[in-house]
């Protein structure tokens, strides 16, 4: 990555981590693989213990895939709306598993469900981060038409993080899929502007041009090497960051 810090120093201070609801599967192929929540719940307890506030917001695609569901006689609201209940799933295994761990945590929702989980709010989400819980963001949201990639984008951008961080199956930006072209490039560093020049693949629009707008940096990494949530927060981990 561009920017490292001292030895065990955080670069930043706030930061956002989106995982997709895939992330949680491990060697599954469908619902939550609990090695794989307490591996993840281990690395953000790490992240949090250098000082850096942590915010998380879940897919469901390991639950419920709605864009997927969408047109087989689900209309789309219908089937995101069932998406994101798969994202509440998400975040109560992660909440049940950090405090279980000794971590506070607090799960939000952005669509109110007050019985399972603390409905969102900007100013609630504040106070649980500056007290030093990790806060676990479902719903995306909280409408229709819009993926979890713009609700982490959304919550970076409301919650004021200095990043967001974006979990993937690999280790940053590539000029191609490097699971497909063993000859794609990975970028330690591109801007805004050359990711659209290269119609490179980072997020999707609507979560690209938020996070452009209100100028925060993105980091895309491999969530599936342990410690990795830390080594890119201290500048160790190998990840691309994307910045003005």
């Amino acid at each position: 990555m561009g920017a490292t810090g001292e030895a065990g120093v955080p670069i930043f201070k706030r930061a956002l981590v989106k995982l997709s609801g895939e992330a949680l599967l491990g060697p599954e192929a469908f619902g939550i693989h609990q090695p794989t929540v307490k591996q993840i719940s281990e690395d953000l307890i790490e992240a949090s213990a250098l000082g850096v506030e942590v915010a998380v917001v879940v897919g469901g695609g390991n639950i419920f895939r709605g864009a997927q569901m969408h047109g087989m006689g689900l209309s789309r609201p219908a089937a995101d709306s069932m998406g994101m209940l798969g994202t509440v799933m998400n975040v109560i295994a992660l909440e049940a598993q950090l405090t279980a761990l000794g971590q506070p945590a607090r799960a939000m929702s952005g669509v109110a469900m007050p019985s399972v989980v603390e409905t969102y709010t900007r100013q609630q989400a504040m106070d649980h981060l500056t007290k030093g819980r990790i806060v676990l963001l479902a719903g995306g949201t909280g409408n229709p038409f819009f993926t979890t990639d713009t609700g982490g984008a959304l919550r970076a951008a409301e919650l004021e993080c200095d990043v967001l961080m974006k979990a993937t199956q690999v280790d940053g930006v590539y000029s191609a899929d490097p699971r497909k072209d063993p000859n794609a490039t990975r970028y330690e560093t591109v801007s805004f502007d050359e990711v659209l020049r290269r119609d490179l693949k980072v997020m999707d629009t609507a979560a690209f041009a938020l996070a452009r707008d209100a100028k925060l940096p993105i980091v895309v990494f491999s969530i599936h090497e342990p410690g990795s949530i830390a080594a890119v927060l201290t500048g160790k981990g190998r990840s691309t960051l994307v910045s003005v």
